[in-house]
């Protein structure tokens, strides 16, 4: 039997060059950076008999109908499958998996800590003012920004990323290191040497608040107005997860207030968009105190073709039959 794999953007070639080959396979990748248009993608799946995904695309039914009932596998490259529905995949007897991989965990971990020492030593900020020629002499109480050292980082969900976080801060830089999640992880403690606290204590505690959960219906605006409230006026908040983690709207209001000190911010709820409502004049690009990055926590060379091959290697194992080993339950 010959496969067709239809590929909606083109992704780094460890992968590709896996699965160029084998002998059964016919690889139709859309071409270039962009993201494949709505209309081009229902026309390009039609008679694939596995989808290689990309996060920016909805797989839905609406997918599942143009592809057509040959259709048995969706390979998702990406680490979150938010984009996927899975139950209806699960429905339709088709299987979904996910490119988790240490290498990614271990950048995305790396990303979130530059963006913690970005936001403590006005780094952008700095950078900015200097070029634009505003450094005329060295002052005393010039860009005055705070230290990491001896503070207290909390991050709200005790998997790898979250771990490899605190792990990092705690053996290098000395820091208090707590953790939230649905329940108590001892594992997670015993690795990180963090502890637990309840969501409310640890918004209320933590100088640096850190996002390491997957978007879901209970996640969905986890941080709102209520939450921020918590957060020291001097505690700053990074998402590196899922946008809608965040309520965009709640925490404009707080960093125009300066409610909490700032932002690093990888993702955005209404993305690409990085302001869901562009007429409310409350911009983040325009925020002093905020730092962004277009969705590249991942984005080394090493993490992206680790991602490349574990998105080949569970197709591999499906084409042979075999269950592949990063399959999404949803």
């Amino acid at each position: 039997m010959n496969y067709k794999i239809f590929v909606t953007r083109d992704i780094p070639d460890d992968g590709l060059k896996m699965l160029r080959q084998l002998k059964n396979v016919v690889l139709d990748i859309y071409p270039g950076e962009k993201a494949i248009p709505r209309k081009e993608l229902l026309k390009r799946v039609k008679g694939a008999d596995i989808i290689l995904s990309i996060l920016t695309e909805k797989i839905d039914k609406q997918v599942f109908d143009a592809a057509g009932p040959q259709l048995k596998m969706i390979a998702n490259f990406a680490v979150g499958f938010d984009n996927v529905d899975v139950k209806e995949a699960k429905k339709r007897g088709i299987l979904v998996t996910n490119t988790p991989h240490e290498n990614v965990c271990e950048t995305v971990a790396e990303h979130t800590i530059a963006l913690i020492f970005a936001l403590a030593h006005r780094i952008t900020e700095a950078d900015r003012f200097t070029r634009a020629g505003r450094y005329e002499c060295w002052g005393p109480k010039m860009m005055l920004g705070t230290d990491l050292w001896k503070k207290t980082v909390g991050v709200i969900g005790a998997g790898r990323i979250g771990g490899a976080v605190l792990k990092r801060l705690a053996d290098g830089f000395d820091v208090k290191v707590i953790y939230n999640d649905m329940k108590k992880n001892p594992i997670f403690e015993k690795a990180t040497g963090a502890k637990y606290r309840t969501l409310d204590q640890l918004l209320k505690e933590a100088d640096f608040v850190s996002l390491h959960v997957p978007l879901c219906t209970a996640t969905k605006h986890l941080i709102s107005t209520r939450e921020l409230k918590l957060m020291k006026p001097t505690a700053f908040i990074i998402n590196t997860a899922r946008g809608p983690i965040i309520d965009e709207k709640a925490l404009l209001k707080a960093l125009a207030s300066k409610q909490i000190a700032g932002a690093g911010l990888d993702v955005f709820e209404c993305e690409p968009m990085i302001d869901c409502d562009p007429r409310d004049n409350l911009e983040l690009r325009k925020m002093e105190n905020v730092v962004l990055t277009p969705h590249t926590a991942s984005a080394t060379i090493e993490a992206r073709q680790a991602m490349s091959r574990v998105a080949a290697e569970n197709i591999i194992a499906f084409i042979k039959g075999k269950t592949p080993p990063n399959v999404c339950l949803g």
